[in-house]
């Protein structure tokens, strides 16, 4: 008897502790830069909804560098990570990198941001066109379908840069409204609070101003009360829906923000991951589209 107890236990000491206990999934995850207040909220629902899943998350910072953000992909394909959640820092330049993974057998979503690849398993995002649409018509309405305004976009080439400013552009272009200038600010408040003082010498009338994240609308502000300009004299608009950006509202210095919901986005984007890793099941949609929406307070 105790013979076939002693086997019984070398055959269970054999087994893989795998049978037993599946192992925890485990995704790696990277944004363009923690820097950007709208990536923090990001990172901490993208957690927040891990946790819920089950699921772990390692995260790299990519410091708003398009060959940082290469290599946390190359370190996530060396982890042997179940898959990759991304922002891409612009449509092209993390396309090599997010197509390894995927021929290593790491599914990949991107997030708020798209890659210029169909390798990956699903993009959810904002509908940036849609959410520069309306911020045009917010300024548009506000002013009357008269005046001018300055836009400052964001990164050159990246998704999000172009579709909004695609969207403020298209709107604007059907209105009486002018655009005196648009001009990049790399999504940035102190690259937009220069560009905004520079700018200012060269078009001082102005009747509104759309930053195409809340960094840069707040940068803008900021050059303004700096030149001794009340924002409240002028419509502006960001996009985010930031904390600052409710800070600046509360204060009288902001007329409104557009929400992309950030954690809307990321928590879609990992189910369809986890759903994939799990079961293997491709989502219904390779893109996804939430509606952003203007918000005053």
């Amino acid at each position: 008897m105790k013979k076939v107890i002693l086997v019984a236990l070398v055959v269970i000491a054999l087994v893989p502790v795998s049978v037993f206990a599946q192992k925890q999934i485990v995704i790696g995850m990277t944004v363009p830069g923690l820097q950007f207040p709208f990536f923090v909220t990001m990172k901490q629902e993208a957690e927040a909804a891990a946790a819920k899943l089950g699921v772990k998350i390692n995260f790299i910072d990519a410091q708003n560098a398009s060959d940082k953000q290469m290599a946390a992909i190359e370190t996530f394909i060396s982890q042997k990570v179940d898959g990759i959640l991304i922002s891409p820092m612009t449509e092209d330049s993390l396309v090599p990198a997010i197509e390894a993974a995927v021929k290593a057998g790491i599914p990949v979503a991107t997030v708020d941001r798209k890659a210029n690849t169909d390798k990956v398993l699903i993009h959810v995002g904002a509908d940036n066109v849609e959410g520069g649409r309306a911020a045009a018509r917010f300024i548009i309405e506000k002013l009357g379908n008269k005046g001018t305004v300055i836009e400052l976009e964001g990164t050159p080439g990246s998704s999000a840069a172009i579709d909004r400013k695609k969207g403020f552009d298209e709107v604007m272009k059907a209105s009486n409204v002018k655009i005196l200038v648009s001009q990049t600010a790399d999504f940035t408040r102190s690259k937009a609070q220069s560009v905004m003082e520079n700018l200012m010498q060269v078009y001082p009338k102005f009747d509104a101003v759309f930053g195409a994240n809340d960094e840069m609308i707040i940068g803008a502000i900021e050059a303004m009360l700096a030149a001794g300009i009340k924002p409240a004299t002028k419509v502006t608009i960001g996009f985010d829906a930031t904390t600052d950006a409710f800070t600046y509202m509360k204060e009288g210095k902001l007329n409104a923000t557009i929400d992309q919901f950030p954690g809307k986005q990321a928590a879609m984007a990992l189910e369809a991951l986890v759903n994939k890793i799990k079961n293997n099941v491709n989502p219904p949609q390779k893109v996804v589209f939430i509606s952003p929406l203007p918000v005053t307070k």
